[in-house]
Order: structure tokens, then C-alpha cells, then sequence
């Protein structure tokens, strides 16, 4: 067995352990969801480890639950009765720290889960960021940022061939030990399986493979960006298939449902002004580099096509930036108005907010615009950031004159 590497998410199931009888893990498959549970849990059960545990688990839901304790359910979806035996059971202990549930798909009834609430505590993961996986410096906490510190970090030697093939490598722990090249296989494999097999097993529906991997090319197109439906039906069509406006929000409901879409939601309630701003979120794959694999590309095509790069690298830095975000109980927003001001990212802390764009270059001119920008907008809003900073691909981190935060991704830390 891989040794393990520490994941942010394993303060945060602790936590949910400490205060309530079960802790729900969710999140995509793949992203080391069992190796967390495992680093914390005393038994366990692997219901897709075979058909004949799951025969046991949907006769009797309890005998699955029999085990020392804190006691694992690995992909407890599988047998839906699970929940509602893990529910009575907290009741029937009076215990904190019995049960920890992981689950790579929402059952798509979900209203019997809703009685979990006060007895089960919901913990969502994600891939590894870049500083889990070891890549960055982790010489500027996103925390601290909120409490005033200044980032203050040499440029690092990565240069953007290196940001790229990162990107397309991903945060799967799997690819952590493989050749980059292997790596881009497994991930274009992994939508293969999520468009023939997975996206079956989220509520028993039969879904066109050829569509679903048609959708999936349609968001991996516009990922990280405001893409509308009738964009998204378009370029399925332009991949040869149809999505009607119906079987378009199921298919998206299944992915989301998957952990393999995800929102970034609007944000805009302390604007000053009376000016619209857009309620809509941004989609993205909950892995910039499911992106690249759906579109074919590599490094070198990512550096031959600067629009997509910074694209999805703005993917990835909401991807790190919510994984921090929620290890301090923050979440991450993005910002637009009617005039078109924009913030990248916005994340948010009680009543505290920063707000960040993100760029692939660090050239002076680059990071200027950047930091007008967000100093023009941060005017508007009825409180003020706590802090403002340009996100880049390189060089160094440091604070303007002009108060703005520039921070290098491989420096980013919670």
C-alpha cells in the first residue's frame, strides 16, 4: 500500500466525529475518500467489493453495521437502506464518532437523508490540491489573508510547461505515482467509465454513453466560465448527438449528482449600488485536468493556446481555493455585474470576503489590470475586502503599493 499523504479533510472528519454519531465523506470517485475514512476508522465494509456483501447489506441493512468502532461504509449508496439503519442506530447509542459513510454519488431521492440532520455530519472532498500533493510551498495561507498577512515568497523554478503538465495530471491521488503520460490515460479513462458505467449507478437510469461523453466535451469546453444551457445543447450537437432542454438537465443532474460537475455560485449581496449582478454560477469539472482529458489536449497544446490555458487554470485555482476555503469554513463565489466587472473568485468568511482575479501570466502589465480591476469594484461594495490579490500561474508572491496581494498558485496554502 502507497504511504498516505495528509489531506485538509482529515481535521474536518475528525471534527464531524467529535460532533456528531456519523460523518458522510462525499465527493468524486477516485479522489481518496476510503484512504481518508480508513486513517480514521476501526472496521470497516466495502459494499462494492462484491455482489455478496450487498446481498447481505439490502436483507439486512444492520449487519453491515456490526464492527468496532468508529465503525466505515464504503460507497454506502449501493444499499440505499444503509442510511436510514445508520440513522437509527445513532439515535439508539447516544454516542458521537460511530459511523463514517463515503459515498462517490447522491442517490437521486434524497428527501429519507434529510432526516440525517442533527445526527449525521456531511464532509465534502475534493482532488488533491496542488500544495496536498505536494507542489507548492504553502508560504501564503488563504487564512491569513483574512487577518491581514502580507505574502511574502521567492518566484519558485516552475515555469508554465510545468503549471500545464500539473493541470493535466490532476489531484487524483492514483496519479500521484505515475509516468504524466499514463496518467492523462487513466483520466481519459475515468470519463470513459463515468459515461458507460457510473452514470447508471446514480438513480438506475440508462443514459446514452455517446451523449453523456458528448456533454461532458460541452463542459470541459466552457470550464470555469457562465456557459448557459443553450450553449451547452449546442455544442453537443456540434459533437453529432441531441439533448433536449429535459433530458439536458437530467444528464446534468446525474453529473452534478457524481461529484464531476460542480458550481461556483453567484455572489453580489454587499454591493453598494443597486446594479444587477449576475445570479447564475460558473460550471466546472470538479478536476481541470477531466477538462483537458474531454478536449484531447496535452501540456504543449495548453501552451499553444493561451485562451484555453488560462481557462482552466483559473479552474484549477477555484478547485484549490475552495478545498482551503472549506478547511476554515469558508466557501468560494464568483462575481459579475450587468456593466461586466467581474471578480474571479470571491471567498467568503462569516462577514469577511477577498476577492481574486486569476491570471496564467505574472508580466507587470498583466497583474496592473488585474489590480485596478479589483480596486474599482472593491469601491462599490458596502463593506470592504478584507483583502484583494492576483492569483498567477509563476513568479513571486508579494503586496503592491497599492495594497493588492499578488500570490504565485504554488505558494497558495489554507
Amino acid at each position: 500500500m502507497p504511504e498516505y499523504r495528509p489531506r485538509l479533510v482529515d481535521a474536518q472528519l475528525a471534527r464531524g466525529l467529535r460532533s456528531a454519531g456519523a460523518v458522510l465523506l462525499e465527493g468524486p470517485k477516485a479522489c481518496g475518500k476510503t484512504s481518508t475514512a480508513r486513517q480514521q476508522a476501526v472496521s470497516s465494509v466495502r459494499l462494492d467489493a462484491s455482489p455478496q456483501v450487498r446481498a447481505v447489506g439490502e436483507a439486512d441493512p444492520n449487519l453491515l453495521l456490526d464492527g468496532e468502532t468508529p465503525r466505515l461504509i464504503d460507497e454506502w449508496q449501493l444499499v440505499p437502506g444503509v442510511w436510514n439503519a445508520v440513522r437509527y442506530q445513532v439515535d439508539e447509542r447516544q454516542q458521537d464518532g460511530q459511523f463514517i459513510l463515503t459515498g462517490s454519488a447522491t442517490p437521486a431521492d434524497d428527501v429519507t437523508r434529510h432526516t440525517g440532520a442533527g445526527r449525521i455530519a456531511r464532509v465534502q472532498m475534493s482532488p488533491m490540491t496542488l500544495h496536498e500533493a505536494g507542489h507548492g510551498t504553502g508560504a501564503v495561507s488563504l487564512a491569513g489573508l483574512f487577518d491581514g498577512a502580507k505574502p511574502s515568497s521567492f518566484a519558485s523554478e516552475a515555469d508554465l510547461m510545468t503549471i500545464a503538465e500539473l493541470l493535466c495530471r490532476g489531484g487524483w491521488p492514483g496519479n500521484l505515482h505515475r509516468e504524466l503520460g499514463d496518467a492523462m490515460n487513466a483520466n481519459r479513462d475515468y470519463l470513459t467509465t463515468i459515461a458507460a458505467a457510473d452514470i447508471i449507478t446514480v438513480d438506475g437510469v440508462r443514459r446514452d454513453p455517446r451523449k453523456v461523453t458528448a456533454l461532458l466535451y460541452a463542459l470541459a469546453r466552457s470550464n470555469g466560465t457562465y456557459v448557459t444551457d443553450k450553449t451547452l445543447q449546442a455544442d453537443v450537437n456540434g459533437r453529432g448527438e441531441t439533448l433536449a432542454p429535459k433530458t439536458l438537465a437530467s444528464y446534468l443532474g446525474a453529473l452534478c449528482r457524481l461529484w464531476i460537475a460542480v458550481e461556483q455560485p453567484a455572489w453580489g449581496q454587499h454591493m453598494r449600488s443597486a446594479a444587477q449582478v449576475r445570479k447564475a454560477p460558473k460550471r466546472h469539472l470538479v478536476d481541470p485536468s477531466l477538462a483537458v482529458a474531454a478536449v484531447g489536449a496535452s501540456p504543449k497544446a495548453l501552451l499553444a493556446d493561451p485562451e484555453a490555458f488560462g481557462q482552466h487554470f483559473e479552474s484549477l485555482a477555484f478547485r484549490d481555493l475552495s478545498v482551503y476555503a472549506r478547511a476554515f469554513g469558508g466557501s468560494v463565489h464568483a462575481y459579475q455585474d450587468a456593466s461586466g466587472a467581474e471578480i474571479d473568485a470571491v471567498v467568503v468568511r462569516d462577514d469577511q470576503w477577498i476577492g481574486i482575479e486569476v491570471k496564467l501570466g505574472a508580466r507587470p502589465e498583466i497583474v496592473d489590470g488585474a489590480a485596478e480591476g479589483l480596486l474599482r469594484i472593491a469601491t462599490h461594495m458596502r463593506t470592504r475586502p478584507a483583502a484583494l490579490a492576483v492569483v498567477t500561474a509563476t513568479g513571486a508572491s508579494y503586496q503592491r503599493p497599492d495594497g493588492v496581494n499578488v500570490i504565485s498558485i504554488l505558494d497558495l496554502a489554507p
